[in-house]
């Protein structure tokens, strides 16, 4: 009889334990892998032929990969406010990049994934690369991040760059709100934010968190662990790519083990494509016009990939276009998170499309360059407006930069069909009178719009 009542009480505990468990796990985990000026053709699933990339297309072939994926703008700053609120760059007043002299930054006033979610019960992390404010109230401490370790700007800003536009001072890595170290080893950096990255997962397995692991590579000054130095056929570039497709691996393996993949939300994608004046540090824009700093196809499409088993298909590829500030919503909708008070988003939710249980109607994406609008897309359709761009002039070498002419390039009232012609190489805009017009009408309600429904970044005042 004791032994009955004995085994009973254990059955109880464990399904008390199991009904735990499970009540807290209800929902989705998030993690958003994302990397650092690297290009469309920078991963194996995407044509890559001197760089290994297993994890990134095993995860690929065990989830969705998108063929018409962009980030809405082509460079670091805008684009991760961007991704963060769910609202073009512009929307939030942070079109252009932010550095150590700025005094600009995130305002208070806009949410990000981390705040909205922190509200809702998840534990919240970010490793890596921050780049929207290194003044304390622009930190993601301030932002709904409740661990934070890591640098507030690129790794380029710092004293050792090779052509400073002025005199950096050294690179501060912060724990929270805390300077740690200073001038960090580049080659360690990508294991560093792996590692806690790992830790915070297998901390927080048994409850619901959200994990942002923004890499500082391969944006340059590139730097690679011993474990990967010289092991590809792409020089150091390459190398640091497979780093940090063991760093997904690694992600991945802490998610299987703890037992929640199928709870687990994984995205990985880039900021923007490959900086091409930096040469043979710089990536493939896997044949796209153009790279970083343009609105052309090498600066704003990248790959991305999401994985969640039992609720993504394996082995997909989508090829409707999606956009970063997707991503937001998205998450929004599938942690059933939901605010008194919400900011307007530009993103839309693509779980349907994520999961191909229903069709959605992609809405048009306008390429905006500081506060230029330059482009739209539309369906299978992009129209340019004339407006110069960045063009390498000459190339860097082994980590020196070249020479770039930010307003080199011209190119005229331009329409291209994406579908048949993703380089943007022959110019249809005469043939299609009628399309030209729709787009260009498109542009300009999207610019009024921006004037009229615009907030102000926030900044840091003088101290009297």
């Amino acid at each position: 009889m004791r032994k009955s009542i004995v085994l009973l009480s254990c059955l109880l505990a464990c399904t008390y334990l199991y009904a735990q468990n499970t009540l807290k796990q209800s929902k989705p985990n998030i993690i958003i892998l994302f990397t650092d000026d690297q290009g469309y053709g920078d991963v194996g699933s995407y044509g890559a032929k001197d760089i290994k990339t297993p994890n990134l297309d095993k995860m690929a072939a065990e989830g969705v990969r998108f063929t018409n994926f962009y980030v809405a703008a082509s460079s670091c700053t805008p684009s991760r406010a961007a991704l963060l609120t769910g609202c073009y760059p512009q929307r939030v007043g942070l079109p252009a990049v932010v550095d150590d002299l700025s005094n600009k930054g995130l305002s208070s006033a806009e949410f990000t994934i981390a705040d909205y979610l922190k509200q809702n019960g998840y534990a919240t992390g970010m490793f890596g690369k921050w780049h929207l404010g290194h003044h304390p109230e622009f930190m993601p401490t301030r932002h709904g991040f409740t661990e934070f370790y890591g640098i507030p700007y690129s790794m380029d800003m710092w004293p050792f760059h090779p052509k400073p536009s002025h005199q950096y001072p050294q690179v501060p890595v912060y724990s929270n709100e805390t300077v740690v170290e200073y001038n960090p080893n580049v080659n360690q950096m990508t294991t560093v934010f792996t590692e806690k990255s790992v830790d915070f997962i297998k901390r927080n397995s048994n409850q619901p968190f959200m994990l942002y692991l923004p890499y500082s590579q391969p944006h340059v000054p590139l730097g690679v662990s011993d474990k990967f130095k010289g092991k590809s056929d792409g020089g150091l570039y390459g190398d640091v790519i497979m780093e940090i497709d063991w760093s997904v691996g690694e992600i991945i393996k802490a998610v299987d083990a703890a037992g929640i993949s199928e709870n687990t939300l994984i995205l990985f994608t880039s900021d923007n494509g490959p900086w091409l004046t930096y040469g043979n540090h710089a990536g493939s824009s896997g044949g796209l016009r153009e790279g970083k700093g343009t609105v052309f196809g090498g600066g704003q499409k990248v790959p991305f990939l999401a994985r969640m088993p039992g609720s993504i298909p394996a082995g997909r590829v989508e090829n409707q276009m999606a956009t970063a500030m997707d991503i937001l919503p998205t998450v929004l909708g599938i942690t059933n998170t939901s605010m008194p008070r919400m900011n307007p988003m530009d993103g839309q939710d693509i779980w349907p499309l994520l999961t191909k249980k229903d069709k959605i109607t992609s809405k048009p994406f306008f390429f905006v360059k500081g506060n230029e609008v330059q482009a739209v897309r539309d369906g299978k359709w992009k129209l340019h407006l004339p407006h110069k761009y960045r063009v390498t002039l000459v190339k860097g070498n082994n980590g020196l930069v070249g020479k770039q002419d930010n307003f080199g390039g011209t190119i005229e009232l331009s329409l291209y069909n994406i579908e048949k012609d993703p380089a943007e190489s022959r110019n249809l805009a005469g043939k299609n009178p009628k399309i030209v017009k729709r787009l260009r009408g498109l542009i300009e309600a999207f610019k009024e719009d921006l004037e009229q429904n615009s907030r102000p970044a926030g900044i840091v005042k003088k101290k009297l």
